[in-house]
């Protein structure tokens, strides 16, 4: 198993966005991917990050079918359905389909993660 994000200093040091924020949003689609992922065989959450300019990437991948991902619009009263809500306000875009695992991968990215390095 891997360690958890907030034990790495160096991403915490060198990371220009809200690691709690990159926190919270990996919980919340690690926790859609267990509750709705769906197998007949033993399966796993497969979590995945990359930078990719400076943006940060992370990819949740599970055994669910892809067409149940939506953004919900809970009633105030509803005890769920805010994940991807919360996904969809702090992230600078998100997306699912199919993983190249199998089942469904779902993805956000963080913009403006790492600061600009100054031309060398």
């Amino acid at each position: 198993m891997a360690e958890p994000l907030d034990r790495h200093p160096e991403v915490r040091l060198s990371c220009a966005c809200s690691v709690d924020d990159c926190l919270l949003l990996i919980s919340e689609l690690v926790t859609n991917a267990i509750l709705y992922g769906q197998s007949d065989e033993e399966w796993v959450v497969r979590v995945e990050w990359s930078r990719n300019g400076s943006s940060l990437r992370v990819e949740v991948h599970n055994p669910g079918i892809s067409a149940n991902v939506r953004l919900r619009r809970p009633d105030a009263d509803d005890a769920h359905g805010r994940g991807l809500l919360l996904v969809d306000s702090i992230a600078a875009s998100w997306s699912s389909g199919p993983s190249r695992f199998g089942g469904t991968v779902v993805s956000f990215e963080l913009a403006d993660a790492w600061p600009s390095c100054p031309p060398v």
